[in-house]
């Protein structure tokens, strides 16, 4: 399974997708001109990785901000993780917030709300 990985912009987060190692990172901020376009490869690279999943895929998460169309496609990201958690393959996602970032934290909660993985939250302090 090949890697996915793309570098971070002032608009676009950076992506790991390690299907040998079976770790995902997505980190920055995610605000790009076209959300949906911007996140279909990581979408359709899930969907691959969802056939032969490893026995535990980390996930994490540390963004700095998203805007509501990037939110969906996130959301679109863990239902793939979800599916692949629901298979028998264990995943965990980790949700980093910086310390006074209280949107953040209740961001990563809302998500942990919908979709039925583990979810750690990390506080960063600076």
């Amino acid at each position: 399974m090949e890697a996915l990985s793309i570098d971070g912009t002032a608009k676009t987060p950076s992506v790991k997708f390690d299907g040998q190692e079976g770790v995902i990172e997505i980190k920055g901020r995610s605000i790009p001109e076209n959300s949906i376009e911007f996140y279909k490869p990581l979408v359709e690279w899930l969907e691959k990785y969802s056939g032969t999943p490893l026995d535990l895929t980390q996930v994490n998460v540390q963004l700095e901000y998203f805007n509501t169309s990037s939110s969906k496609c996130i959301l679109d990201v863990f239902k793939k993780l979800e599916a692949i958690h629901k298979g028998k393959s264990e995943v965990i996602i980790n949700w980093y917030y910086e310390e006074d970032d209280e949107d953040m934290l209740e961001a990563g909660e809302d998500y942990e709300s919908i979709i039925r993985v583990p979810f750690k939250m990390i506080e960063i302090v600076e």
